[in-house]
């Protein structure tokens, strides 16, 4: 403190105000002492960071510069204007300023870990991993800087050590989420060659924290890793020998000790061809013995994770004869029991739930729930039972009548698409114009951007995924979320309820029939809908005329090229004759795992081919239209809407690698040129936004 500056008391209230983001009133006090202390290099600064709070840059570095003046070796002074200059998009700038701090003060970690996020954000992503680590050197428990030199390896490609650099991060701080996100994303693109137990247990946190990140996209590094396992690699082995039924209750009790394995399949399908042979050979095993097996906690604890899981992937398991027969048999014994006024063994309980969906049974009530069918009972019946009773409240706009609408409807009633647990957000809503910063959209009518409360439309919603994740994402949103299927909005609306989520209205509507509404909306989503359509134009121009002027569109489309060989299989199914009830599913599905045809191997890769939902959306689907990109273009034209970019993150990073940062990311014809190369890039599908001008 210097004689120029004000008493220490009088700076304190100053600072506090600051920090708790009284920025006015930060800023009216600091100019009032300024009058008594006009060469208070601490008070410009005070004052400069009171602008910064309240978005007036130039003014703040005007207020930096003069504390500079005043002493040209503060290095605060210097770190804050760059964090200004950050936060006006002067990336170099703000670098300048962080390297003139450390000059001042060479150990000033937030100054390297600040210069390492605009050096990364310019490109520089060596010189950035080299200024974390100054400050992680500086700084031991700078869990930010970890994570963020992680993110910079994944950019880089080396998420090998992008993961081993998160892992730092999190034996630092264990509930730091963003990690574990970021963890997630790299686990992807990892291929293990060896054990790692630390790993196992992140996964295993990261399942439990429910919201950080889909099981699914991290369940095949996940079976990588389980491989590994000594109790695993047995049962493999036993799979492929046939030894699996002279061993089961040995195999069950060391599977069971393994808490990542439980996890998984308690909680998503397993997307793994051996495992799923090997589950359903445990499976048959435990059937075929339930009545001799000795029930243990281990035994137990297993048979329940496989019914959830059974559950989870819908029973898309083979059946063969002889399973079916025992079923009957096990079915006859649960419910006599039952009517007698007693309770069932646990172990037959958990035995038929892994064959059929307990929900099912008119005796199903009467089961009492014990800690050891609990979680169980509450999956397969508790639940779809609060589903029965939300489909009577949930708000129907008419009748459907379209054929093909009718057809598809009845598809999701009988299966909700998709069935999920978790679903992987922890997202806080922000307002679009914080959200158009990330997308970079080319916008021609700009009013969308000032909406502080958009009314939103999610036209397909399904099980609800989409709508939570858009609620999840914009600020004081009022959503709309419509489906044909009152089973997959029932789905929706349980889960909608169970994570308290309160501004989304379900309602059983066919797209075509929007017009009945008489609403408008300022962004509508509609994904993976409109190619199942009898006609799509005629489902895209509904969409149109709910939509306001200026209004965006998110549309997802099936890409042609991407699905040549689901179209192959198709072509297959149909010249088979075959119908798309569950055993037939259940049978072709056995085929393409037998299969050595290169199409049936692609087909083995995709998530959906793991539930009987999705493979029968994805092969059996009543209706499907594909899409190239000069198509969309001219679907575009005609309906005379703006293209406004792509979505996808990862589709617009390999598209600039291909055509450098300066690429024209609005240039259909240059898209199309890309994906002709890269025929696999929308395999999913295409996920763009539009644009209502007239």
């Amino acid at each position: 403190m210097l004689d120029q500056d004000p008493p220490l008391e009088k700076l304190k209230i100053a600072v506090n105000l600051l920090n708790q983001k009284h920025f006015k009133q930060s800023l009216s006090l600091s100019h009032d002492m300024l009058k008594a202390f006009p060469k208070s290099m601490i008070l410009f600064n005070i004052i400069g960071a009171s602008n910064s709070g309240l978005k007036q840059f130039d003014d703040a570095i005007k207020s930096y510069k003069k504390a500079l003046e005043l002493n040209p070796n503060y290095a605060e002074a210097y770190y804050n204007m760059g964090i200004a200059f950050k936060n006006m998009g002067s990336h170099v700038s703000a670098i300048d300023c962080y390297k003139k701090a450390l000059k001042i003060q060479p150990k000033y970690a937030e100054a390297n870990y600040n210069m390492g996020n605009a050096l990364k954000f310019i490109g520089d992503l060596e010189a950035a991993i080299k200024s974390y680590k100054y400050a992680i050197n500086n700084k031991p428990d700078f869990v930010e800087a970890y994570n963020n030199m992680g993110n910079t390896l994944t950019d880089m490609g080396d998420h090998v050590k992008a993961i081993e650099t998160y892992f730092q991060a999190i034996k630092i701080r264990p509930n730091y989420p963003d990690t574990y996100k970021n963890m997630g994303f790299a686990l992807k693109m990892v291929v293990f060659t060896e054990p790692n137990s630390d790993l196992n247990e992140i996964i295993s946190s990261i399942i439990d924290q429910k919201n950080i990140i889909k099981p699914t996209d991290i369940s095949r590094p996940a079976i990588n890793l389980l491989k590994f396992d000594p109790a695993i690699k047995k049962l493999l082995e036993k799979c492929l020998s046939g030894e699996i039924n002279e061993s089961v209750e040995s195999i069950v009790s060391d599977l069971s000790r393994n808490p990542l394995l439980l996890k998984l399949m308690s909680v998503c399908a397993i997307p793994d061809t051996q495992l799923e042979a090997a589950f359903r050979d445990i499976r048959y095993s435990l059937i075929k013995s339930v009545n001799k097996i000795k029930s243990s906690p281990d035994l137990l604890r297993f048979q329940s994770a496989l019914a959830l899981h059974c559950f989870t992937n819908e029973y898309v398991y083979y059946q063969n004869d002889k399973e079916t027969s025992l079923i009957k048999s096990l079915e006859t014994v649960i419910e006599d029991t039952l009517l007698k006024g007693e309770q069932p063994k646990p172990i037959l309980v958990l035995c038929l739930a892994s064959f059929k969906a307990l929900y099912r049974y008119k005796w199903s009530d009467l089961l009492e729930i014990t800690p050891t069918i609990n979680d169980v009972v509450t999956r397969q019946i508790v639940e779809p039972k609060q589903e029965n009773q939300l489909k009577s409240d949930l708000p129907t706009l008419q009748k459907i009548t379209n054929q093909i609408s009718s057809k598809v409807r009845d598809q999701y009633e009988n299966n909700p698409y998709p069935r999920w647990i978790n679903t992987g957000l922890s997202l806080k809503p922000v307002p679009f114009s914080e959200i158009n910063k990330n997308l970079k959209l080319r916008l021609i009518d700009k009013r969308i951007i000032d909406i502080e409360a958009p009314n939103i439309l999610i036209a397909g919603c399904g099980t609800g995924q989409q709508s939570i994740y858009v609620a999840s994402t914009f600020k004081n949103a009022k959503i709309l979320s419509v489906d044909l299927s009152l089973s997959s909005l029932a789905y929706a609306k349980r889960k909608t309820n169970e994570l308290g989520i309160q501004n989304i209205d379900y309602m059983q509507a066919d797209i075509l029939d929007l017009s009945k509404l008489n609403r408008k909306f300022d962004i509508i989503y509609c994904s993976g809908v409109l190619h199942h359509m009898d006609q799509p134009m005629a489902g895209w121009r509904s969409l149109i005329n709910c939509l306001e002027e200026g209004g965006l569109m998110n549309i997802g489309l099936y890409s042609n090229l991407a699905r040549q060989h689901i179209v192959k299989i198709r072509r297959e199914i149909k010249q088979l004759g075959i119908g798309s009830d569950d055993d037939v599913i259940r049978s072709f599905r056995r085929d393409l795992i037998n299969s050595g045809e290169e199409h049936h191997k692609k087909i083995r890769r995709s998530y959906n081919f793991y539930s009987l939902s999705e493979i029968r959306d994805l092969l059996f689907h009543v209706r499907e239209h594909r899409f190239t990109i000069p198509e969309i273009k001219d679907c575009l034209a005609e309906l005379n809407i703006e293209f406004c970019g792509f979505g996808s993150d990862v589709i617009l990073r390999d598209f600039k690698q291909v055509y450098s940062e300066e690429a024209d990311l609005y240039n259909l014809e240059k898209w199309s040129q890309f994906e002709e190369v890269n025929q696999n890039a929308f395999m999913t599908m295409y996920q763009f936004w539009c644009q209502r001008l007239d």
